[in-house]
């Protein structure tokens, strides 16, 4: 089977010269053969193997699929498999699966070119947890069946807060006692025990059964009644309860340091209380979840979900404890201090003692400076149930009586709004002491001595009299001036008709008199009103222009000082305008002849709390009363139908780019999570919805993205929702494949945030039901002989699809005496049809029968008969 063909050289072959032999092979049979060439090169032999192998393949496969630890979130996880071809020829394969855990395989057979390879997709649906180790058989050409292992671990994703200090689990934080005002913070770590990335949210649960807000836990049930009944239950407990950070992602089995604050405020009431007595517990839940996992509301509107597709919500609670009290000090004798009348120059001394009534809280205090008052200490710190004595001293600087405000700083920790980290100390409440205190003056006798003959620079008008120890002397002459127009004593004639305003200067100023002027007043003589010399030192004096300069930057602070009087006036209008401005206010002045009516506390309705909507801006926790407020605000509305499938406005596109936070991704309900369509026939179509319910201020753009063949009808696979609305998008599934169906299809938020759902049915084939297997048919009594018997039969259809038959007789060698009507029809999905059954009787008729129902598509059913023959005697 091997052929040579060569033509030896009869000479010697020159160097660089070569001799090109031909071997064929041409096979006969499919069997490997083996010759040899002999090569004769002057005396040495070279034997060179003949090999003529036949074309086969040569299939390989990996002997095992590991998918590592997946996470049980309903998504479909794909691995590849390759089958190589090292052969020379095409080789098949067949892939056989017939395990507990449902697998998606494609192709399930095909073929291999040589020198290649091919893949083949694995598909796992991770929706529930547990270990997967399922085998598939995979048969290859020529290598027979081959059994490759498919594994992995599908867990929960576990969230969990751990203690700083242990690294245990935590399960609640107790802030203990804290004064009202005041704030404590706490570190824990919020661990992600999975291997996927996380994203999560914190809610405050402010509506969860075992919560309490303000309650004393230590008083009476009759005194707890009361206060409920009494107390403004719509707090806002996220000004209670702050966590920082509250959204962020983990990454796999990573931790995250989270600080929880609690800042206890006091309630406001309708009418005064003893502050004494004022302590509230609380008690709150703090759940971090993982965001969007909301589906609870999202499955009460698609029906529930059965025991197969329900998933655990994946979120870890955290109880939160505190109490808040008030600062409880009492002063003895009292909130007022009176002090004995001293004299300027003296100083009186009160002792008062401060206690501080608390039972668990000390107290940090500070007094404020006050004039005329000293105290000793001015801070200091006073331990629970314990007391001190504090001295304040009077020393007044100035003679009158004093009604002095004693204010009284209580300090603690606090929290920064820009930094919760960092608690910083401050004066969370002051309290007010009223001091009294009155300074005489003493009174000192005046001597006057007789003045020999020399005026002294300062003396009375006659010079006569002088004083002793009236004070200091000033070191400016007086200088006694009124206006001229005012007297005429004395006035000379010609300046009777004096009417310019100059200032008249009395005899005894000379030594002011000389003194620098002003350039624009001028000084006449007392009695004849003749216009005195008036001197200007050149040296001191301004000129024109420094003048004009200071009158205008005069000018300018004038002005200055105008507008700011005018810019108040304006605003105070504006703002008596709005107060006055509204249909409830007509503008009547209170208490302006109208009389108030009685009013008591069950006059006044109580209402719902009204919460507003998170806006996107704002940095404060979710509370489900929020969340809950929200989401009613929404689902109240109708179902908006109408949508646009693309952004088309200016704000629609404004909004609709938007990268949301995971907050804001926590306020958007899609779902359910999982869609169960149940048991449904091939060749139908049946419909579910996906709701989607935008909670936010700003409109959202949802797109589907659909690869799956059996989904390929549903639309609109586009829309963009409104803000504060709900809607749906009909899910359509088909199929022609009997079986169980799981496959996720995938969304978009925004063009950004990715999501899933998955979808689960069970295809059941198309299939009729007969109400009976054997039917016995007997005459009517009272009927003639000869009479033919009748039945009837229900054909029952139990699935959605409606399905076509056709009866076929079973007749054998001889003609069959049964009939039956209608002999093929429809019957439609989830209803039966009655068909009737008559017997002939005849001679040598048979009394047996047999019928067959083919259902088209579907399954057939043998329906036997009998005719039960009565012979009387």
């Amino acid at each position: 089977q091997f052929k040579l063909i060569v033509e030896n050289p009869e000479k010697p072959i020159a160097s660089g010269l070569q001799v090109k032999a031909v071997v064929e092979y041409t096979p006969e049979c499919a069997e490997d053969l083996q010759d040899k060439l002999v090569l004769l090169v002057d005396d040495d032999v070279v034997d060179i193997p003949l090999l003529g192998l036949i074309p086969y393949c040569d299939l390989e496969i990996e002997s095992e699929i590991n998918f590592g630890e997946m996470i049980a979130n309903n998504k479909l996880i794909t691995k590849e498999i390759s089958i190589a071809n090292r052969g020379t020829t095409s080789g098949v394969f067949r892939v056989l699966y017939d395990g507990v855990v449902l697998l998606n395989i494609k192709p399930t057979r095909g073929v291999v070119k040589p020198k290649s390879e091919r893949k083949i997709e694995v598909d796992i649906c991770t929706d529930v947890p547990g270990v997967i180790k399922e085998m598939m058989k995979v048969e290859l050409e020529g290598r027979g069946c081959t059994e490759v292992w498919i594994k992995g671990v599908v867990v929960e994703q576990v969230l969990k807060v751990l203690g700083v200090s242990c690294g245990k689990v935590l399960k609640c934080i107790n802030f203990g006692p804290l004064y009202f005002g005041t704030s404590k913070t706490e570190k824990i770590y919020l661990y992600n025990e999975s291997p996927e990335c996380m994203d999560w949210v914190a809610v405050l649960e402010d509506n969860a059964i075992g919560g309490e807000m303000g309650t004393d836990l230590q008083g009476s049930t009759d005194a707890v009644l009361q206060d409920l009944s009494l107390k403004n239950r719509d707090v806002d407990v996220s000004t209670l309860i702050l966590c920082v950070p509250n959204q962020g992602t983990l990454l796999p089995y990573e931790k995250s340091l989270i600080t929880v604050c609690f800042s206890p405020e006091k309630f406001e009431r309708d009418f005064e209380v003893d502050d004494s007595s004022l302590i509230q517990d609380y008690v709150l839940f703090l759940r971090f979840e993982t965001v969007g996992k909301r589906g609870g509301c999202l499955q009460t509107l698609s029906g529930g979900a059965t025991e197969t597709t329900r998933t655990h919500s994946r979120h870890v609670d955290l109880a939160l404890m505190g109490s808040g009290f008030p600062v409880m000090l009492t002063f003895k004798p009292g909130a007022v201090i009176n002090f004995k009348d001293c004299y300027l120059g003296e100083q009186t001394q009160a002792v008062f003692t401060m206690k501080n009534e608390s039972e668990f809280l000390p107290v940090t205090f500070s007094f404020h400076k006050t004039a005329h008052f000293s105290i000793s200490p001015e801070r200091g710190k006073l331990k629970n149930k314990s007391e001190k004595e504090v001295l304040i001293s009077f020393s007044p600087r100035q003679i009158g009586t004093f009604e002095m405000k004693q204010i009284i700083d209580i300090i603690g920790t606090g929290v920064d709004k820009n930094n919760v980290e960092v608690l910083k100390t401050k004066s969370f409440h002051q309290i007010h002491l009223t001091l009294l205190g009155v300074c005489k003056s003493k009174r000192k006798n005046i001597l006057f001595t007789i003045n020999p003959g020399l005026t002294p620079l300062i003396s009375n008008a006659t010079g006569q009299f002088v004083a002793h120890g009236t004070g200091q002397f000033s070191d400016t002459a007086p200088v006694a001036i009124l206006k001229s127009t005012q007297t005429q004593i004395h006035t000379h004639r010609k300046n009777r008709n004096c009417k310019d305003d100059a200032l008249i200067a009395f005899p005894n100023d000379r030594a002011a008199s000389l003194r620098p002027g002003e350039w624009n007043k001028k000084y006449r003589t007392i009695f004849t009103k003749t216009e005195r010399y008036n001197y200007i030192d050149p040296e001191f004096a301004y000129t024109d222009s420094e003048r004009l300069l200071r009158e205008e930057n005069k000018k300018f602070y004038l002005d200055f000082i105008s507008s700011l009087r005018q810019r108040r006036l304006e605003k105070e209008a504006a703002r008596q305008f709005y107060i006055y401005n509204n249909p409830v206010s007509i503008g009547i002045k209170p208490a302006e002849g109208l009389k108030s009516p009685n009013i008591s506390i069950t006059d006044f309705p109580k209402e719902k709390p009204q919460h507003r909507m998170l806006p996107l801006d704002d940095n404060c926790m979710l509370t489900s009363r929020k969340l809950a407020a929200i989401v009613s605000k929404s689902t109240n509305k109708g179902v908006w139908s109408w949508l646009s499938p693309m952004p088309s406005s200016t704000q629609e596109k404004e909004d609709c780019s938007l990268t949301l936070t995971h907050k804001q991704l926590h306020q958007i309900l899609i779902g359910p999570s999982t869609i169960d369509f149940g048991d449904v026939c091939v060749y139908s179509t049946t419909t579910k919805e996906l709701h989607i319910i935008n909670n936010l201020s700003v409109h959202i753009w949802i797109q589907i993205e659909i690869e799956v063949a059996e989904l390929q009808e549903t639309s609109p696979l586009s829309q963009v929702v409104p803000p504060l609305t709900k809607t749906h998008i009909p899910i359509v599934f088909e199929t022609n494949t009997v079986g169980m169906f799981k496959r996720s299809f995938s969304y978009k938020i925004n063009n950004q945030h990715l999501g899933h759902v998955l979808v689960v049915a069970h295809a059941m084939p198309i299939e009729l039901q007969l109400s009976t297997r054997e039917l016995i048919l007997s005459p009517v009594p009272g009927c003639l002989a000869g009479t033919e018997f009748r039945r009837t039969v229900r054909v029952c259809n139990p699935r959605n699809h409606p399905a076509g038959f056709t009866w076929r007789p079973v007749t054998g060698d001889r003609k069959s005496a049964f009939t039956i009507k209608p002999t093929r029809g429809f019957v439609e999905a989830y209803s039966d049809l009655e068909c009737e059954v008559v017997w002939h009787p005849g001679f040598k008729t048979p009394e047996t029968g047999e019928f067959t129902l083919c259902v088209r598509k579907g399954n057939s059913i043998n329906l036997k008969c009998f005719a039960k023959v009565t012979i009387h005697a």
